[in-house]
């Protein structure tokens, strides 16, 4: 993971965009402490880690999908 202060990354944010489309992580350190304050991920990944609630059934069942799940808005409708 690559690591960039706060203004270094405004300043390159172009290049820290093309890092993360190529799957890299780009981590953003702030202060003297280089504290870690975020991690830029591409959207793809991100989107992989989202969990779906459940709205009214949460707290009363859950759900889990299989990675290699998929279904068209077609056969959701028709099932």
């Amino acid at each position: 993971m690559k690591t960039l202060q706060s203004a270094e990354a405004k300043s390159h944010f172009s290049s820290v965009l093309k890092e993360v489309q190529a799957g890299n992580e780009v981590a953003i350190v702030y202060g003297k402490s280089k504290q870690t304050v975020a991690v830029i991920i591409s959207y793809e990944q991100w989107k992989k880690n989202q969990k779906r609630t459940l709205g009214t059934l949460e707290g009363k069942m859950s759900v889990k999908f299989a990675k290699d799940f998929s279904m068209t808005d077609e056969e959701l409708i028709n099932s």
